[in-house]
């Protein structure tokens, strides 16, 4: 070796716990539970959709506005570009159960593009919403004619699936504190490509008790235990849910 070659120093690399190799990378960046974001930051279909004419309407709903009921016709497909929605279902013996709280940029209604003639839940707004509500054959059509479109939508249905079956195994084995805690997580984004919202608007217990699937006092008692911990907080604008409380899902 010459005078002037350069010395090269090997270094050790610090070694990859076992966990985080055994983890797949794009678990990583997700909470654990909620569906992995399928290519969010590059499907706009709001574009798309404002170059729609006929078969598209766009309507401004009030908080607590239905925008359609159980047992109606299913002949179209929603877009929520503004606002929120929450989907119900009720039992033959009248138990109303709420399936899920959909934030902006969601579908919703389409289970009519695969043959459902009536409506399988309820949708109402939870605070003041913009929706666009396109007729299905119009849907068909984009999809059929907008290869992008079709991929996204495609992306988003198949996300939103697997959110549904992580929301399954929480109600089968998580205690019902962790699903609490989970949920003010995805209401709040956290988990998501798109940028955290730690408000949550005001979303009564009740309607947190039937999502999770427990009582009302044991959501109130949850909610004072992770104020008390410092993970969320109260103020006029709603709850502020702060990145901490992941650690409520985390624990074992």
């Amino acid at each position: 070796m010459s005078v002037n070659s350069p010395v090269i120093r090997k270094t050790r690399r610090k070694p990859t716990p076992i966990k985080q190799r055994l983890r797949p990378a794009a678990a990583q960046k997700s909470m654990p539970g909620d569906a992995l974001p399928v290519r969010a930051a590059a499907f706009d279909p709001s574009l798309l959709l404002k170059r729609l004419g006929a078969g598209k309407t766009s309507r401004e709903y009030k908080a607590g506005e239905s925008v359609f009921a159980q047992g109606d016709a299913a002949d179209a497909v929603f877009y929520l570009q503004s606002g929120k929605v929450k989907l119900t279902v009720v039992s033959k013996r009248g138990k109303e159960a709420v399936v899920a709280i959909l934030p902006p940029s969601s579908f919703f209604g389409e289970g009519c593009l695969a043959g459902q003639p009536l409506r399988m839940s309820t949708v109402g707004t939870v605070e003041r919403s913009t929706i666009i509500r396109v007729e299905k054959q119009v849907m068909v059509d984009m999809l059929r004619q907008e290869p992008e479109f079709a991929e996204g939508f495609l992306a988003y249905v198949l996300s939103r699936n697997i959110r549904m079956e992580a929301d399954l195994v929480d109600q089968l084995f998580n205690s019902s504190e962790k699903r609490l805690a989970r949920l003010l997580l995805l209401l709040a984004n956290f988990g998501h490509e798109s940028k955290p919202i730690p408000v949550i608007a005001k979303i009564s217990q009740e309607t947190l008790a039937e999502m999770i699937g427990t009582t009302r006092s044991r959501v109130s008692f949850f909610l004072n235990r992770f104020r008390d911990m410092g993970f969320i907080d109260y103020d006029g604008s709603g709850m502020h849910v702060h990145s901490s409380l992941v650690s409520v899902v985390l624990h074992d």
